[in-house]
């Protein structure tokens, strides 16, 4: 006989016959309850919709626009405003002409102005064909003091144009081929 004393006196149930349906209903159960005891431990209750944690939201933990919820400075709702839209390079180029004297200078903007920008090219119109020239030499410190400004790539080149000289070629009567009077106009 077996040395396993049951509850009453008599033998105990066999180690070696495997689980008894008393322990079949007990494990469940004691599962359960660990899992209420962990849930009590959480702050929740059974039968509560548990709250949405800050981490838990999108869109929180150093990113932008947090869920729409905290208010926001008004730079960084425009910023999220142009990027959504894809107007970044656009406003940066804007800016640029914007602030054309405190980019190249007092000096070389009281003699020369940005007049378009298309396709990462900015066309600069000079004065006279002497500041033209100059414009021209100085187009690598330019798209230095461009690239620190609107970012690097945005304006990959400078196209300077000197003075536009009006056209002689008026009225009925006038000359073909004819070179125009013989002046620089700068």
């Amino acid at each position: 006989m077996s040395d396993v004393t049951g509850p009453g006196g008599g033998p105990g149930p066999d180690p070696d016959a495997g689980p008894t349906p008393e322990d079949a209903i007990g494990a469940p159960a004691d599962a359960l309850l660990r899992a209420r005891a962990a849930a009590r431990a959480r702050g929740l209750r059974p039968g509560v919709k548990p709250k949405r944690r800050f981490k838990d939201m999108p869109g929180v933990g150093g990113e932008s626009r947090r869920g729409g919820r905290d208010p926001q400075t008004l730079g960084d709702e425009l910023d999220a405003f142009v990027s959504e839209r894809g107007w970044k390079v656009d406003v940066a180029v804007g800016s640029v002409i914007g602030r054309w004297p405190s980019i190249v200078g007092t000096e070389v903007a009281q003699h020369c102005h940005p007049v378009e920008f298309v396709d990462t090219v900015l066309t600069v119109r000079a004065d006279s064909t002497a500041w033209a020239t100059n414009l021209r030499l100085m187009a690598n410190t330019l798209m230095a003091s461009l690239a620190r400004e609107v970012g690097e790539g945005t304006v990959s080149q400078i196209r300077v144009v000197g003075p536009s000289a009006p056209s002689w070629s008026k009225g009925a009567r006038r000359v073909q081929d004819g070179r125009g009077p013989r002046d620089t106009y700068g």
